[in-house]
């Protein structure tokens, strides 16, 4: 039973924090308006019109007793005048009762009327709402008689209705202006806690409740460690990146030194694949937690890698970019995992193409090859750290080191992202689409 109500309930805590508040109140009108209204104005009307059955059952016996018609009309007036009705004989007969499908009293008006006057042939409560014309039998033909219709009902139990509705809904606003206050510190700290998983440390100072007071310093304390951690570690990939360098620079001068042949060669090429994986150890190892998010042209940028890849020899072509505008994003790693991304594909195909696309929530940059691809049921492992998926992949024969798609996949998720693996249409190969929020 709950799960077939779950789809229609809000998923927001504001939603659901309404529908806690409104529920009760809703619920609240129904009962006064079955229980007090419906019973309470029923039972007064019942009380007043039986009054008013006294005074019509006295006339009816004035009428019965008249000698003739004459003499019947002038006590019925007589008698009317003095008890406040308005009578007229005859009149022509009617057999019809007449009320408002609203009229809640009206009802009860009429059953009671019907239940203590004998000889009722039709109840008329629409003619005139403020009247109630009664018409009856006589021995002298169908007699009619108005009585004011404050006096067999109580007053309009509408009137409780609308102040009823007017105050609910004025409450309601109060309730809701106070929920939307108590609610938006937690908004302020859920944004604040989603930009720093995009890199983006804006200013949060903690607001509202006690407990969300608590749980904005605890978010506070938790970001500060982290952001002090990736510090250190950055800091001291920097010392290893220069400790690595360093020997691995006076290998290659002193390789230089040597005379030129094959076995030089072969050292120089070992020298240059070392810097290398060391490089993707320590690109990875360093992620992009501390580098600056800025207004980036997403063209403009896959421009840019399209001809230093161009530059460096590599079969790379420039696919159509849809969309126009800026994206704030951090360049240096967005950069460094569309030239991984790049590089996979001239590795292990003959051309790549590079695209992008844009839209109001996200942004897609999109590699594209014509080579083998990777099996569906193996996309999942390729995006792991140091997977790789074949021999050909294998840094003793001019692989990688299974960082290029995890660095790719760690730049997207720090932007509120994922990478996407799939089978190209256009080259037939692999398709990389690194998506990025905005």
């Amino acid at each position: 039973m709950r799960d077939r109500f779950k789809p229609y309930l809000p998923r927001s805590l504001f939603g659901r924090a309404a529908l806690i508040l409104i529920v009760p109140i809703v619920t609240i009108q129904l009962v006064v308006s079955i229980v007090f209204i419906q019973r309470h104005f029923e039972g007064v009307t019942r009380q007043m019109t039986g009054g008013v059955l006294i005074e019509i059952g006295h006339l009816q016996a004035e009428v019965a007793q008249a000698p003739t018609l004459a003499a019947a009309q002038r006590r019925a007036q007589a008698v009317g005048q003095a008890l406040e009705l308005l009578v007229t004989l005859p009149v022509a007969p009617q057999t019809r009762d007449l009320r408002a499908f609203w009229d809640w009293s009206g009802r009860e008006v009429i059953l009671t009327l019907r239940g203590g006057v004998q000889g009722v042939t039709a109840v008329d409560l629409l003619s005139d709402q403020r009247q109630v014309r009664l018409q009856v039998a006589s021995a002298y033909g169908p007699m009619q008689i108005d009585v004011q219709r404050r006096r067999v009902s109580a007053s309009n139990p509408h009137q409780l209705l609308v102040l009823m509705v007017v105050a609910s809904a004025l409450m309601t606003l109060i309730a809701y202006v106070f929920l939307r206050n108590q609610l938006a510190p937690i908004a302020r700290l859920a944004r604040a806690a989603e930009d720093f998983g995009r890199g983006r440390a804006v200013p949060y100072r903690p607001r509202g409740a006690t407990e969300v007071r608590v749980a904005g310093a605890a978010f506070l304390d938790m970001r500060a460690r982290i952001e002090r951690q990736i510090e250190q570690r950055t800091l001291l990939l920097s010392g290893v990146s220069h400790d690595l360098r360093s020997p691995l620079t006076r290998m290659k001068l002193g390789l230089s030194l040597l005379p030129e042949d094959d076995e030089t060669a072969a050292l120089l090429r070992d020298v240059a694949d070392m810097e290398r994986l060391v490089d993707e150890f320590l690109a990875f190892a360093r992620g992009d937690a501390m580098e600056v998010a800025d207004e980036v042209d997403p063209a403009a940028l896959v421009a840019r890698a399209v001809e230093n890849a161009q530059r460096a020899g590599q079969a790379v072509t420039l696919g159509a970019c849809d969309g126009a505008g800026v994206v704030r994003l951090r360049e240096a790693a967005v950069m460094r995992a569309l030239e991984n991304l790049i590089g996979n594909a001239v590795r292990f195909g003959t051309r790549a193409e590079v695209s992008c696309a844009m839209t109001d929530r996200s942004l897609r940059l999109t590699v594209e090859d014509d080579g083998p691809g990777i099996p569906r049921d193996r996309r999942d492992e390729a995006v792991l750290p140091f997977a790789r998926l074949d021999a050909a992949r294998d840094p003793n024969r001019g692989g990688g080191v299974g960082l290029g798609l995890a660095i790719a996949a760690d730049v997207a998720r720090s932007h509120g992202g994922t990478l996407r693996l799939g089978d190209s249409e256009s080259l037939g190969g692999l398709r990389a689409d690194l998506v990025l929020s905005r």
